[in-house]
């Protein structure tokens, strides 16, 4: 069988939040039984430009791959490859932008779906970018959604995202100028922005918040501040060997005491029952997402299944 190059349009095809959540949470069930394993991200600076490299294997799925991608000025370029684990023959090649989007969006619909509460219906949304979207709409599978307030430095930007992705969701979306009341009062939270700074003043948390904090996978940059951490009584993260190396929004509060390595934990851990979640209703959580290869290499392994069933992609002269 030849392996298949698949776009962003075949990619967009053929995938969904449901399909993204069920393989990511697979992803992580297996990465807590070793059969799965994660790589951590590298990354190699060029005059202009950066690449970005991580890989995984997937026993469960017969597949090893990895994921580059560069930044430039111009932007950024998103590939993933899919080589099978028995024959080391490569599967596919994938333009995965969006294939990024869904998987990281997934992984806090996994740590929302333990870490939330049950009754979670308000949400505050930080960032109005494609991030922000399949954030929103990974919650509103695995919770029922009420009510969305959404800040971004462009409020027209934030007014845009109200109006699409309500319908999208089907729940109510307004747009907010301040950036405080979109923290206060919220069953839970979602920070995905590229922010340098936090966003929000930590001490304005309801007890009983969960918060989702992807925007920042370098140790310049953090989007919450050291009372949301101080605050927070479960820090799971999606990898702790990856935040040591890029959580930028823990270095801060590190330096200060605030938080230890010690009293965080692994969503895989914490999905197997080996580590904690929410004890009780008034406790704040707090999932850190850097973003893992695995869940590329299980998402894509997914992709390639429905690609091959619909006959979708072009073969490559390999």
């Amino acid at each position: 069988m030849p392996a298949l190059y698949l776009s962003e349009a075949d990619v967009r095809e053929l995938l969904d939040m449901e399909i993204a959540l069920a393989a990511v949470e697979g992803a992580f069930q297996h990465l807590a039984t070793g059969r799965a394993q994660n790589v951590p991200r590298a990354r190699v600076r060029g005059e202009r430009i950066m690449l970005h490299s991580m890989s995984a294997s997937a026993d469960y799925l017969g597949l090893v791959g990895w994921k580059c991608y560069t930044t430039t000025p111009h932007g950024m370029r998103f590939l993933v490859g899919l080589y099978s684990s028995s024959t080391g023959e490569l599967l596919a090649l994938i333009e995965a932008d969006y294939l990024g989007q869904l998987r990281t969006g997934a992984a806090s619909g996994v740590a929302t779906s333990i870490l939330a509460r049950p009754d979670s219906r308000v949400v505050g949304l930080f960032g109005a970018g494609g991030q922000a979207r399949t954030q929103l709409q990974a919650i509103c599978q695995v919770r029922r959604i009420e009510h969305v307030e959404v800040y971004s430095r462009r409020p027209d930007r934030a007014q845009l995202f109200a109006e699409e992705m309500g319908e999208l969701c089907r729940t109510r979306i307004v747009s907010q100028r301040s950036p405080q009341a979109v923290a206060a009062d919220k069953d839970i939270i979602i920070c995905a922005t590229t922010s340098q700074t936090p966003l929000f003043d930590g001490g304005v948390l309801t007890p009983g918040t969960h918060l989702n904090v992807i925007g920042s996978n370098h140790l310049t940059k953090a989007e919450v501040d050291v009372t949301t951490l101080q605050r927070s009584d479960t820090i799971v993260c999606d990898s702790l060997a990856q935040c040591r190396l890029e959580a930028g929004d823990f270095v801060e509060a590190l330096t200060a005491g605030a938080i230890d390595w010690q009293n965080m934990h692994e969503l895989a851990d914490v999905l197997a029952g080996r580590a904690p979640s929410r004890a009780t209703s008034e406790q704040i959580t707090l999932f850190k997402s850097v973003g893992l290869a695995i869940e590329d290499v299980a998402l894509g392994g997914r992709l390639l299944e429905l690609a091959r069933e619909r006959q979708l992609g072009q073969p490559l002269p390999l």
